[in-house]
């Protein structure tokens, strides 16, 4: 805040000089105020305080986001563009997914900047253990990756072991303890703000709640202070699935646990779900719940995913128009 204007009458009235000590004071308490509001994330998502001044701070704006992952990245950003000019919708979340103890991808992130999107990372600890990243043994690869981060200038979101409360990852349920994770998450977070890395929004990404098979994030939870917005996965198998039966157990825990924004970080509809049906009910569960937005998962992985029909591109146009998204 520029400092406050000098009067420009002087006068030897005590009432004017008590005038002009209630304007400074005022500015002060003004500036305090804003600088206090600056630290604390939209909706009430805590956002870790960085280090020094002068560190590059990029953060996201308060909007919806339709992302995507492509194959190819983050080698290529073709696979987006042509997702982008199928569907009519500049993408404004672009993902991939970073191996232990692979580097920061600059050059994807400033492509992914160029096409006004914002790169999410999701760093995967394969083949690590995180009692050992907790411990420090690679702070030296994590302040490395947080250096790159910080170069970048824009805005990047990062998440650490997605869908922890799912068996089928080694840092994840069964596997490695949630107390573990938590310390690990809690010790990347403090290493990043050590380095001054204040353009990341950390994405704390869970799986969907299944009973008897997927439990509730809570005990992965690392602390407000250490989360910007929470990240969940699910995809729509069956024609009978609806967003509210499928997200709305997890969200339900979610906001038990803070008021973050919500993205739904990893989606998709397979064939026989019904595509173009699934599309349409997710967007009008983002409007429902007032979420973030999402990411649509464009692969042919074990399901086809891909959004390759007319209809099922339709409903994704219709959706992405009331959500005002920015076309391409």
């Amino acid at each position: 805040m520029p400092p406050p204007q000098p009067h420009q009458h002087r006068g030897k009235d005590d009432r004017v000089k008590l005038t002009r000590f209630v304007v400074i004071v005022a500015a002060v308490i003004i500036a305090v105020a804003i600088v206090i509001v600056s630290g604390i994330d939209d909706k009430g998502g805590g956002r870790p305080s960085g280090p020094a001044a002068g560190s590059p701070a990029a953060p996201l704006a308060h909007r919806t986001y339709l992302g995507v992952y492509t194959p190819g990245v983050p080698e290529s950003y073709a696979g987006v563009s042509a997702f982008a000019a199928s569907t009519g919708v500049r993408p404004g979340i672009v993902v991939y997914y970073s191996g232990w103890p692979e580097p920061f991808q600059a050059r994807f992130a400033a492509a992914a900047a160029q096409h006004g999107a914002v790169p999410l990372v999701q760093m995967d600890p394969t083949g690590v253990s995180l009692t050992a990243i907790a411990a420090g043994k690679y702070d030296a690869y994590l302040r490395s990756f947080a250096a790159a981060v910080r170069a970048h200038r824009g805005p990047v979101i990062l998440s650490f072991g997605h869908e922890m409360n799912g068996p089928w990852y080694a840092w994840g349920y069964r596997h490695t303890s949630p107390a573990v994770f938590v310390a690990t998450w809690r010790h990347i977070v403090t290493v990043f703000r050590a380095a001054g890395a204040q353009n990341v929004t950390w994405l704390w990404t869970v799986n969907i709640i299944q009973r008897g098979h997927i439990p509730s994030p809570a005990r992965w939870w690392p602390g407000i202070s250490y989360v910007n917005w929470v990240g969940i996965d699910g995809y729509y198998y069956k024609r009978s699935w609806k967003f509210a039966s499928l997200f709305g157990p997890t969200i339900k825990a979610v906001h038990a646990l803070t008021l973050a924004p919500i993205l739904i970080a990893e989606t998709g509809a397979a064939r026989a779900a019904g595509k173009p049906g699934k599309v349409a009910d997710l967007f009008a569960g983002i409007r429902a719940y007032g979420l973030r937005g999402f990411v649509w998962f464009d692969a042919n992985r074990k399901r086809d995913w891909r959004l390759d029909s007319p209809a099922a591109l339709a409903a994704y146009r219709r959706g992405a128009q009331a959500l005002n998204a920015p076309a391409s």
